[in-house]
């Protein structure tokens, strides 16, 4: 149906609550890895961070996607997302006090239905 129709909002609010939700549950599988969540939904000028976490002193932009299996997951991530993710975590980077000393990696976390969370570090 057309956006404007009720149905349609509420399928869009309950997409956009699941994706709140996936984004939360990676968090928290990170935090169990050992990563300390400094963000959820990090928002800048130049577009949205999904997770930025950090282990010393590397700083990982993590991208969620929740789809059937990994592989769908890794490929919902397109260029055009991964050049936001860049610009958008060149802008937190440079807000950093110690940003001289911070390596930043790329990673995808993909949320499977009834599985474990997968971890891709340096996806892109």
């Amino acid at each position: 149906g057309r956006m404007g129709e009720p149905g349609e909002r509420l399928k869009r609010r309950k997409a956009w609550r699941r994706g709140h939700v996936a984004e939360y549950l990676a968090a928290a599988f990170l935090l169990f890895k050992g990563y300390r969540i400094l963000a959820v939904r990090h928002r800048t000028k130049l577009g949205e961070i999904d997770i930025v976490a950090r282990k010393g002193d590397l700083a990982v932009f993590v991208e969620v996607k929740s789809r059937r299996g990994a592989q769908e997951a890794i490929d919902a991530v397109s260029f055009s997302s991964q050049k936001r993710i860049r610009a958008a975590s060149d802008l937190w980077l440079a807000r950093q006090p110690d940003f001289a000393r911070l390596s930043q990696r790329y990673d995808i976390v993909a949320m499977l239905p009834g599985r474990w969370p997968r971890h891709f570090p340096d996806a892109f």
